[in-house]
């Protein structure tokens, strides 16, 4: 069965043998994923709403596997007690909005082996949040999609506080520079490309805000340069 490019990537950062919790699980695809191709035999799916849970429902029984599914109504990691699960997926959301997730329900947060993580936008934020909330990033990758590149990272709780003095390692993983992923040279254009459009855009309006952002897209354009120089020099 195939459930996307995305999808399937995320599932397989799942170890096998694994309990796991599928948050905001829309239809239901990574848990009968994980069922059918062996990774799991127990995955609670979950969501905030009514409709999308349903949908899930019906999908788990068309595929005969509500032994192995358990379906949950609920936001957030609260449908979920400590220590119920391996690993947990939060997945194709804004990396703010999973912040808050994990922060709202950190006993969970913290009783789970892994927590498998794919911020639809602000990967930054999440970075930023993940490393000041004493958990460690210990995987970082890339897929593409539709012609979209997206970032997923795992983490676990560690109760070690990590201090990053450079910006540009919470846009940019230090887990995807030290990663060799054939997307990260075609991942950090993209990011240049959007800074220099910006940059471009900008250049003719003399306003201070105008002229100091920018400077912070030159900035930012020095250092990916910077960072993609290094990586495909392997000197990370």
């Amino acid at each position: 069965m195939s459930i996307g490019n995305r999808l399937e990537a995320i599932a397989r950062f799942v170890d096998r043998g694994a309990r796991v919790a599928d948050v905001g699980t829309d239809h239901g695809y990574i848990p009968v994923y994980l069922v059918k191709k062996g990774y799991s035999s127990f995955v609670v799916a979950s969501d905030i709403n009514t409709g999308p849970l349903e949908k899930a429902v019906s999908y788990v029984r068309l595929n005969g596997l509500e032994k192995n599914i358990e379906t949950r109504l609920g936001g957030g990691l609260c449908v979920l007690i400590a220590g119920e699960v391996d690993e947990i997926i939060i997945a194709g959301m804004g990396g703010v909005l999973m912040a808050n997730i994990i922060e709202e329900s950190m006993g969970v947060a913290k009783s789970a082996k892994k927590l498998i993580l794919q911020p639809m936008q602000a990967p930054d934020e999440l970075r930023r949040y993940l490393l000041g909330a004493g958990f460690e990033i210990t995987r970082e990758a890339l897929v593409k999609e539709d012609g979209k590149i997206y970032e997923i990272m795992t983490a676990r709780y560690t109760n070690n506080v990590a201090g990053e003095n450079d910006e540009i390692y919470f846009e940019v993983g230090k887990g995807l520079l030290d990663s060799s992923d054939p997307l990260l040279g075609e991942f950090l254009d993209r990011k240049i490309k959007k800074y220099e459009d910006i940059a471009i855009s900008i250049e003719g309006i003399k306003t201070q805000k105008a002229q100091e952002r920018r400077e912070y897209c030159l900035l930012k354009i020095e250092r990916l340069k910077e960072l993609r120089k290094r990586a495909l020099e392997g000197d990370n």
